[in-house]
C-alpha cells in the first residue's frame, strides 16, 4: 500500500522485482482472545474515550466508501480497525481528510491512529509509534497494451509518470530519474498527486504515461478498468505498513497490537486479506515500533 502504497521517502534501490516475497508466516500469542471486561486494567489511559481513526476513503481495497452507502467507510483497514477495537471494548469514530494530511492530524492530536495503508520509517516514527501488521508491494499501471514497452522500473528514463505525493514510488522515480541522467538519458517527468482517484484522472486523460502506487491498488484500478490499463510490472518490498499512533500513547499502541493478534489466531485477518484479494504471504506479525 495516497498512492495507496503509502508511504515512505526511501530508494527503490531497497526493493526487489517481484518473484514472491519470502516472508516467514505471522506468529502471534496463542492465548489471544478479546476482553473488552478487562479494559479498565489492560489499557487504562483508554477507559471513557473514543478513539479517532483517520482514513481517507478513496483507497480500496484499504479504505473506500460503501458503494451501498456512502457515509460508511470500509475496507480491509478500516474492518481491522473497528475489529480490534470491538475487541477491547473501545468505541471509535473513523474520520475522513486527504491522505496527505492524516498523519500530520495524529502529530498535531486531531486524530489518535491514521490506519490506512501508511509505511512505517524510522523518520516517521520520531513523531508517532507504529504497530505493523502487513508487508507491502508495489505495481506500475500503464495503458492498455503497454504503448511504451515498459518493463522495469529502469525503463521509465523520459516517461511521464505519477505517484502520491510523498510516497516511496515518488521517491522511486526520483531516484530512477537520477540515475537516467548520470546514464545520459532523459529524466523521468514526474507528477505527484494529492490523492488516488487524481492519480487515476492522469492515467485515464493520458496525461502521463505510468502510475507507480501500491499492488493491491494498481490491481484494484486495472480490475475496474479492464480496458484501459495493465500492469507492467511489480517490486516487492520488506517495507512494513502500519499503523501509526499518537506518540507515547503505549495503551493504545498496545491495544492495536494486542487485538490484531486476535485476528490472526481467531482467523479474522486472513479472511479479511482473502474477502479484499490480498495476498496472505504479505502477512505481518504485529510489532510495535517507537523509533
Amino acid at each position: 500500500m495516497m498512492s495507496p502504497t503509502r508511504f515512505v521517502h526511501l530508494p527503490l534501490v531497497a526493493l526487489a522485482l517481484f518473484a514472491a516475497p519470502v516472508i516467514a508466516a505471522p506468529a502471534w500469542a496463542a492465548d489471544a482472545k478479546c476482553e473488552p471486561d478487562k479494559l479498565a486494567s489492560k489499557y487504562p489511559g483508554l477507559v471513557g474515550k473514543t478513539i479517532k481513526i483517520a482514513q481517507d476513503g478513496q483507497s480500496p481495497p484499504f479504505s473506500f466508501r460503501d458503494p451501498k452507502d456512502f457515509n460508511v467507510i470500509t475496507g480491509l483497514d478500516a474492518e481491522l480497525a473497528r475489529t480490534v477495537f470491538k475487541c477491547a471494548g473501545v468505541p471509535i469514530e473513523i474520520t475522513t481528510g486527504g491522505w496527505s494530511g492524516l498523519l500530520q492530524a495524529v502529530i498535531a492530536g486531531q486524530a489518535d491512529v491514521m490506519w490506512d495503508i501508511l509505511y512505517y520509517t524510522p523518520a516517521r516514527a520520531e513523531k508517532v509509534d507504529f504497530v505493523t501488521y502487513l508487508t507491502a508491494a508495489t505495481a506500475a499501471l500503464v495503458p492498455k497494451g503497454n504503448p511504451k514497452k515498459v518493463k522495469a522500473i529502469d525503463d521509465v528514463c523520459g516517461l511521464r509518470a505519477a505517484a502520491g505525493l510523498g510516497s516511496v514510488e515518488e521517491a522511486g522515480f526520483r531516484d530512477a530519474s537520477a540515475k537516467c541522467v548520470a546514464a545520459g538519458k532523459p529524466a523521468v517527468e514526474l507528477v505527484t498527486y494529492p490523492d488516488l482517484p487524481g492519480g487515476v484522472r492522469l492515467a485515464k486523460n493520458g496525461r502521463v504515461d505510468i502510475l507507480m502506487s501500491g499492488y493491491t491498488v494498481v490491481s484494484r484500478i486495472i480490475a475496474d478498468n479492464g480496458d484501459a490499463f495493465e500492469q507492467a510490472y511489480m517490486i516487492v518490498s520488506d517495507y512494513k505498513i502500519a499503523a501509526a499512533v499518537t506518540k507515547g500513547n503505549k495503551d493504545l499502541a498496545q491495544l492495536i497490537k494486542d487485538g490484531l493478534e486476535v485476528t490472526m489466531a481467531d482467523g479474522t485477518y486472513n479472511t479479511l486479506l482473502k474477502k479484499y484479494d490480498l495476498d496472505l504471504s504479505l502477512a505481518r506479525t504485529p510489532e510495535i515500533l517507537t523509533k
